[in-house]
């Protein structure tokens, strides 16, 4: 727990709060001139029993619920960024979860110009895997360029898919249904998310593959085996990182090299000097 910061973070985002807007009168005689909500006004808010927030504001509540920190979050109107950092603040790690259903689903405009900009193949999808961005290299992968809406459904079912990713059923399904239990687990209702195992599940090929799924959750640094619609077989590198305004959705970085011959399987780990 980092209570200097949380105290911070708290006090902070707490002034900006009308009472008025939640129906609370503003004292006009002597006492209290504090902007914002009173401690006691968020217990009533958050349906929690007096003393609770202040418990939390003040650092004397460890490893406070989740739950009550989300629904801080939610009146504060903090951002995914702020989210994260009260629930670092708090001593419970990482978020359990997105802090809204549309966390995930949008990256500032500026993403397609940086795409643009990558001599490798490149692409954004949201944290359901709806492409985003894409730059024109990434579009060379695919037969007339046509690139697919949903990365996640085409790498698990779509026929086109499953011929383009060299070795299917060794090399990339193993690997990639972790991904889409790992992220139900993290967006139970995603109706996108939910879609996908379902038809995960009525495809004979990959419904067996389902429940013994190894724990392998994202992709970055490995190599694998790619026929490229353009430049013929070869290996593919995948470097993964995720927008920090966007928890869940990813910008994905293809680095081919056509051949037989893996390119970076002894590429040794970069390391600051």
């Amino acid at each position: 727990m980092n209570k200097e910061a949380l105290r911070n973070l708290l006090k902070e985002r707490r002034a900006l709060i009308q009472p008025e807007g939640y129906g609370f009168e503003r004292p006009t005689g002597q006492g209290r001139r504090a902007p914002g909500l009173t401690q006691y006004q968020v217990d009533e808010l958050c349906h929690r029993t007096p003393g609770t927030y202040r418990r939390l504001e003040s650092g004397a509540y460890p490893k406070p619920p989740a739950d009550f920190l989300r629904d801080i979050a939610v009146l504060f109107a903090l951002n995914e960024q702020e989210w994260r950092s009260l629930c670092r603040y708090a001593g419970i790690g990482d978020p359990p979860g997105p802090l809204t259903p549309d966390s995930g689903k949008k990256v500032p405009g500026v993403w397609q110009e940086a795409v643009d900009g990558m001599t490798h193949m490149a692409y954004v999808t949201d944290a359901s895997w709806e492409l985003i961005a894409h730059n024109r290299a990434f579009a060379r992968m695919f037969p007339d360029g046509r690139v697919p809406t949903n990365t996640m459904r085409w790498m698990l079912l779509d026929p086109d898919g499953r011929s383009t990713l060299t070795d299917w059923a060794t090399a990339w399904a193993p690997l990639v249904l972790p991904q889409l239990r790992a992220a139900l687990a993290a967006r139970p209702d995603d109706e996108i998310l939910q879609q996908l195992e379902k038809e995960v599940l009525a495809d004979p090929d990959t419904a067996p593959m389902w429940d013994p799924a190894v724990g392998h959750i994202h992709p970055d640094g490995d190599e694998r085996p790619l026929l490229h619609a353009a430049d013929g077989p070869g290996w593919v590198t995948m470097c993964a990182a995720e927008p920090m305004t966007a928890p869940g959705a990813r910008l994905i970085v293809l680095v081919f090299h056509p051949g037989t011959q893996r390119a970076h399987l002894r590429t040794p780990m970069l390391r600051a000097h």
